[in-house]
């Protein structure tokens, strides 16, 4: 049981690993589709790296595209290509669950 448990979960994580290692070499994005309007546009301003290590869901890379725009100048993007730059952003950098616990409620503390 334990043998086919670990198969299944092999053969489902294979595609994830498989695609993870498509990664451009220049840039370090992962290539999938959408990762050359994303690299033409970020890299024009700052490192891809920063792009590699942040993660979030659609709204949490909007809301990071939103403040780049108002206060770091970034440009307007037509909707198409907004679309395409969310969609691939949050595909390939996904939002991650916090590995820490919760804060301890405040009226839990000790006195």
């Amino acid at each position: 049981m334990k043998t086919m448990l670990f198969t299944a979960l092999l053969l489902v994580s294979i595609p994830n690993i498989a695609q993870a290692q498509d990664i451009d070499a220049t840039s370090g994005l992962i290539k999938n589709p959408g990762w050359e309007l994303v690299n033409a546009n970020c890299s024009a301003c700052h490192s891809t790296k920063l792009v590699t290590s942040n993660s979030g869901n659609r709204d949490e890379w909007l809301a990071t595209i939103r403040w780049m725009q108002e206060t770091q100048k970034l440009w307007q993007f037509d909707p198409t290509t907004e679309d395409i730059i969310l969609t691939y952003l949050t595909n390939n950098y996904p939002a991650i669950k916090p590995s820490r616990r919760a804060p301890i409620p405040e009226h839990l503390m000790p006195d």
